[in-house]
């Protein structure tokens, strides 16, 4: 195993932990299963507009590292010899 193919499953777990969180601390919109988890009683206490968008913002780059270090260990481990 290479140093390169070492510090892309260290990102792959850090990034797959990171985006559980974030993707949890979204605002449950109804309707789903966060309404069978108590996420029916909403209050405005806790969000507003900017922080969610902000969240978005970080988890869709969380996201795209995530997914790119899965492409990357992929083509590593396809082209490895």
């Amino acid at each position: 195993m290479t140093v390169i193919q070492i510090i892309l499953i260290a990102i792959l777990v850090i990034t797959s932990l990171l985006l559980t969180l974030f993707i949890l601390l979204h605002k449950g919109r109804g309707g789903g299963l966060s309404d069978m988890f108590g996420g029916g009683i909403t209050s405005n206490l806790g969000s507003s507009g900017v922080a969610e968008r902000n969240l978005n913002r970080i988890t869709i780059i969380i996201a795209l590292v995530w997914f790119f270090s899965v492409v990357a260990l992929g083509i590593l481990q396809r082209f490895a010899f």
